[in-house]
């Protein structure tokens, strides 16, 4: 696998990720962004770590917690613990090689937090891509909605958080999954590439066991009329 070695934060954190493969994005910032540490949550897990970015950014963010990362694709896996090394993140960022699926890698009801970036398509939408480290990342070939559900109902305890980022054209089936595993929708925000087109992705917020009441905050737009980041999504760069 040939790798580059990338400045992310402005330099804050070095990262070693796949040339072809799954790399740090926009969603990816977004994502990390949009995590809160609340008092009391201190056992965080990233599900499908790729090369460890996520789990990083959140170590770095919030020094009292521990991420726990797990990645299907062991290439990847190696990739977050040399960074995490790198970083000198590796007494609080625990990297596992293993399946989200499997019910024997991950204790239950331990997290407080879960963070997920899962494959925005189905396997019936686009073409799926020869190349292993993309077609995981973008299509549910090892991660549906379902499973995403079935992973937060096992692994969190009751009252943990959800994090995710997922595509708005899906977001009916997306909800409508985790809230079979007693998710409780509670934060909605939908970003839009400007504000001229519509909602590429929405960030979500979701409560095991959760009450009523939902809230959908003001829309995120990434870029302004001259083309460039508006300053919220600038500020989503800085720790």
């Amino acid at each position: 696998m040939c790798t580059t070695c990338d400045d992310i934060l402005y330099g804050r954190l070095r990262l070693l990720q796949p040339q072809n493969g799954p790399r740090v994005n926009l969603d990816t910032i977004l994502l990390s962004d949009w995590v809160k540490f609340r008092s009391g949550h201190t056992r965080f897990l990233e599900a499908g770590c790729a090369a460890g970015a996520i789990s990083l950014l959140l170590a770095m963010k919030y020094r009292n917690i521990h991420v726990t990362g797990v990645e299907i694709q062991g290439e990847l896996a190696g990739l977050a613990r040399i960074n995490a090394q790198n970083n000198n993140l590796a007494d609080r960022v625990s990297i596992i090689a293993g399946d989200i699926r499997d019910k024997s890698i991950l204790p239950r009801e331990y997290f407080d937090v879960l963070v997920i970036n899962p494959p925005y398509e189905s396997q019936s939408r686009g073409r799926v891509s020869p190349d292993a480290l993309r077609s995981t990342a973008r299509h549910e070939l090892t991660c549906t909605p379902d499973d995403v559900g079935e992973l937060a109902l096992r692994v969190l305890k009751s009252r943990g958080r959800i994090f995710s980022v997922f595509t708005s054209a899906r977001l009916d089936a997306f909800i409508s999954t985790l809230a079979k595993h007693r998710i409780t929708p509670k934060r909605i925000r939908f970003v839009y590439p400007d504000a001229e087109n519509s909602s590429g992705i929405f960030l979500f917020e979701g409560i095991k066991d959760g009450g009523e009441g939902l809230e959908v905050l003001p829309p995120l737009f990434v870029r302004n009329s001259d083309g460039e980041y508006t300053p919220e999504v600038l500020r989503a760069y800085e720790i």
